[in-house]
């Protein structure tokens, strides 16, 4: 919710979440303005399919919850664990290998 112009403040409780079809799995948007979108992504422990995403923009992200394994085309392979940051960039194609139950903060500029 933006409380103030360009101030935004949420509170991740169960009713915030929404589908997310790209990749599948829940979102809860903080905000999405001209120079960032940044949110909370979730995944449940029955999670068992690889899913290939395109980043649109950079993306920045704290994994919470769960691990990563992000094989990156033509790049580098990611092993992430819960406290781990990464940040990939524009144009990536990822293929995300999750451990469930999975949750991570994001941030696209």
């Amino acid at each position: 919710m933006e409380i103030a112009p360009g101030v935004f403040v949420s509170s991740v409780n169960p009713d915030a979440w929404v589908p997310d079809d790209d990749p599948a799995g829940e979102m809860h948007e903080l905000c999405r303005t001209a120079g960032a979108w940044a949110g909370v992504s979730r995944f449940p422990a029955d999670w068992t399919e690889p899913f290939v995403f395109t980043v649109p923009e950079r993306e920045t992200i704290l994994i919470l919850e769960g691990g990563a394994r992000i094989e990156i085309a033509e790049g580098p392979t990611l092993e992430l664990r819960a406290g781990d940051m990464a940040s990939i960039p524009k144009g990536a194609v990822t293929t995300w290998h999750l451990t469930t139950p999975f949750k991570e903060f994001w941030v696209i500029t």
